[in-house]
């Protein structure tokens, strides 16, 4: 999964990109993207290490970007940002960093602090680059759907699509309301359209609101959570028993990678399987309601074309019984077929025979 961090100059995502990733953005390489990968958090692969005492631990991992802050207040800015469309396009989901927080020292986008106001342009400024690309396409559609062509038809089919994207961007309505059916998406799926991908909005606010709750998600974002990237940001260089004291003076449970990974987790529907033995254990990322023979193809496509039946447990079956070989006296592991609907923390052992 790749996760993008945007936001305009000044609103503290660079800070952040730095508490997620222990990356600080680099003077020299300023103004270009920065990419890193981050491994997610899950104390249930910390308990497996310790139950099986593996050669090797593989954790799943988030690639975080981090775009350049650049002005939208004219043409210039604009098109800077355009120069970095086509790597936000190449991104799973979208988190969108605004400032929230006064500080005289640091200058205000736009002469103000208006964290509602500043979502809204940023997503007015996607729609523009996704209805500018509709546009484009379309132009072309249309002087060639009536000339007989191989694709005829499913140029058709794409127009019809696109007239409608564009209808709902000049209505400011992204295109994730738009795209609802498989065979639409598939339509499209080679413009990557940035108002399709799920968005996080990230407040970055004064440290004594760290622990505030947002009331209603902004419109047309898949969550909102407050955070103070500043303080974040020096946690990230204590040890982890002053972290966890650091976190409790401001009154929040979590760090900011682990909010971030889990609300992008969510946003894109993933969970985790895992698999364990001596040789590894290791997290595997997948959507929610993935049946087992594609979960044995994402070890291996041979554990997937092979597939007789996947050896089951759950994580909490298991730990509550001690070990494996106590989940299977307690009846705990089951074996289960191609289409079982595998569960997050299920641990597989997918046999299989090619």
């Amino acid at each position: 999964m790749k996760a993008t961090i945007i936001g305009f100059p000044q609103s503290g995502k660079s800070t952040l990109f730095y508490a997620v990733t222990n990356i600080k953005p680099d003077p020299t390489q300023m103004p270009q993207e920065q990419l890193a990968l981050v491994g997610v958090p899950d104390p249930r692969i910390n308990r497996l290490v310790e139950m099986c005492k593996p050669k090797k631990t593989t954790f799943a991992n988030v690639e975080f970007v981090d775009v350049p802050g650049v002005s939208m207040a004219d043409a210039h800015g604009r098109a800077e940002f355009a120069k970095f469309m086509p790597s936000i396009r190449k991104s799973d989901v979208l988190v969108i960093v605004v400032r929230d927080f006064k500080n005289p020292s640091v200058p205000e986008y736009r002469n103000r602090i208006d964290a509602m106001g500043d979502l809204a342009d940023m997503h007015e400024e996607l729609m523009f680059a996704d209805l500018d690309a509709v546009t484009k396409r379309i132009e072309k559609l249309e002087k060639s759907k009536n000339k007989p062509t191989k694709t005829q038809e499913q140029d058709k089919k794409e127009l019809a699509v696109l007239q409608r994207c564009a209808e709902a961007l000049e209505n400011s309505k992204p295109l994730s309301t738009v795209v609802q059916s498989e065979e639409d998406a598939r339509a499209i799926a080679s413009f990557a359209f940035v108002t399709e991908k799920p968005a996080i909005a990230v407040f970055n606010v004064d440290d004594d609101r760290a622990a505030e709750q947002i009331g209603d998600v902004p419109e047309n974002f898949h969550s909102a959570f407050p955070l103070c990237a500043d303080i974040e940001a020096q946690i990230n260089e204590l040890d982890d028993e002053d972290k966890a004291t650091f976190l409790a003076d401001i009154g929040v449970e979590e760090p900011a990678r682990d909010r971030l990974i889990r609300s992008c987790y969510d946003a894109m529907n993933l969970m985790s399987f895992l698999t364990m033995g001596p040789d590894e254990v290791r997290a595997w990322t997948i959507p929610k309601g993935t049946q087992a023979v594609d979960a044995a193809g994402k070890i291996h496509s041979d554990l997937a074309r092979g597939f007789i039946r996947a050896e089951t447990v759950s994580y909490d079956d298991l730990l509550e019984c001690g070990d494996m070989k106590g989940a299977k006296a307690a009846g705990k592991v089951r074996q289960e077929g191609k289409t079982y609907e595998v569960k997050d923390g299920d641990i597989l052992n997918i046999k299989f025979n090619v």
